[in-house]
């Protein structure tokens, strides 16, 4: 079935002018023409705050319950002893200087988390206008700076996520494959929300949570209703 039938056929699924309860909706999700590939089933979430000033900024990291569906690889910047506890806890890359002009000049992005020890911040700070616009900055805040690299690395492996706002004020982020069912995409999509809720900042003003839909990769979104 082509992109543009499949879509379709999922459309007409979808009530447009309604909002569901989030069950139905992943259960809406499952009923879907299938692809050939297992699909990530994204959340996106509409906050009533202003990124703009860094005392309504949203962003933290959570584990999910039933992990992401998706093998993460990570890179570490480590040296000594903190290099070798990266590797023996699964670490796909260790490294530090010499692994700068590898991505700066040959565009080496083959991993999606970047772990560093905090003193090698110095080396990877030189990175940040190669890393930064991909979202890949190592962070306290994320939890990605760190001399506990054995915990980064097993909590991302096991399905940590991190949410953020963007310039629109919306969080995008997938929670799982079509293929969890709508019962372990449910425990997920609770996990997510409770920690979003529990990031409100303190000078959000009026309605936090604007508007909540889910969606599949090719699919139509789903607005969700927040009652």
């Amino acid at each position: 079935m082509k992109t543009a039938k499949r879509y379709a056929e999922s459309a007409k699924l979808v009530d447009r002018t309604k909002e569901y309860e989030i069950k139905e909706a992943l259960e809406i999700i499952e009923k879907m023409p299938k692809p050939k590939f297992d699909e990530t089933v994204e959340l996106h979430v509409k906050l009533g705050v202003d990124s703009k000033h860094a005392d309504q900024q949203v962003r933290g990291t959570v584990v999910l319950p039933n992990g992401t569906g998706k093998t993460q690889k990570v890179l570490v910047f480590a040296k000594g002893p903190k290099a070798e506890e990266a590797q023996k806890a699964g670490a796909d890359f260790v490294g530090e200087e010499e692994l700068i002009p590898k991505i700066q000049n040959e565009n080496w992005f083959d991993y999606d988390v970047v772990v560093a020890t905090p003193d090698m911040m110095g080396v990877v700070g030189r990175l940040g206008k190669v890393l930064g616009p991909k979202g890949l900055m190592p962070n306290p805040k994320s939890g990605t700076v760190t001399m506990d690299v054995t915990k980064a690395i097993n909590e991302i492996k096991s399905g940590k996520v991190e949410y953020r706002l963007d310039k629109t004020n919306i969080i995008h982020l997938g929670f799982g494959k079509v293929s969890f069912g709508a019962d372990k995409l449910l425990e997920n999509y609770e996990t997510i929300m409770n920690a979003i809720i529990k990031a409100k900042p303190a000078a959000a003003k009026g309605q936090y949570i604007k508007s909540v839909a889910v969606s599949t990769t090719m699919g139509p979104g789903i607005f969700i209703d927040q009652k």
